[in-house]
């Protein structure tokens, strides 16, 4: 593994109807599954050093799904939390959330509001969960909040304020699982010189090995941001 680590990994998380689908399952067995590999991203990410780590958990668009898959998708959020703010606290991650949060059950918003709480303090790395998340919709959340300031005029680092997430630095690596070549309305603004990284590997299947691919790939990237090296 080379020491080349990327400060910040987004994670577009693809593939779990597909997966299901492959073996006679219904769709939520398949995100039952992926979150075995949300546990086992989060550990190797912390051992190998990342310092940021972004996982697309739940898009804008994703309300449009069947009413009873968004609820199961809620539900096994709101028991992720719960059972991994122990292991977070032991890691000494740090979770933070980045979306439209206001749209989320009650009960969901609860219980995520109290795992940020319970693991603000954590420094080792820092796990953030994009819900209801949209990259357009952060940069017009963004405009509208430079609109309120009454500001005239302003340059990135300031639009940056304005951002959900202000201290979420550029990402660095943006892995995308499933075959598929696109961004999805993804950290739009966070990823202007991303290294892009694509697997046809079903995100339930995504594991360790799989990760430090990714990152090992990255490794010989040679990241000019415009220049001439």
């Amino acid at each position: 593994m080379s020491d080349r680590i990327p400060r910040h990994v987004g994670i577009i998380m693809d593939g779990n109807g597909r997966w299901a689908r492959e073996r006679g399952l219904p769709r939520v067995m398949g995100h039952k599954v992926g979150v075995e590999s949300v546990r086992t991203i989060i550990r190797t990410a912390k051992k190998v050093g990342i310092a940021y780590l972004t996982l697309y958990t739940f898009s804008s668009e994703n309300w449009q799904r069947p009413a009873e898959e968004v609820k199961a998708l809620m539900y096994m959020l709101k028991l992720l939390l719960r059972r991994e703010i122990k292991n977070l606290n032991h890691l000494g991650v740090q979770v933070r959330a980045i979306g439209d949060l206001s749209l989320l059950p009650g009960d969901v918003l609860e219980v995520l509001n109290y795992v940020i709480g319970e693991t603000k303090e954590n420094g080792e790395m820092v796990l953030t969960l994009a819900l209801s998340y949209g990259g357009r919709r952060e940069i017009v959340h963004a405009v509208n909040g430079i609109i309120k300031a009454g500001l005239k005029e302003v340059d990135e680092e300031t639009f940056r304020r304005f951002l959900y997430d202000p201290e979420l630095p550029d990402v660095d690596l943006i892995i995308r699982t499933a075959g598929e070549y696109r961004l999805s309305n993804f950290l739009l603004w966070q990823s202007a010189y991303a290294e892009l990284y694509f697997t046809p590997t079903l995100w339930p299947d995504f594991r360790e090995e799989e990760f430090l691919k990714a990152l090992e790939d990255y490794s010989r990237r040679i990241r000019k941001f415009g220049k001439v090296l």
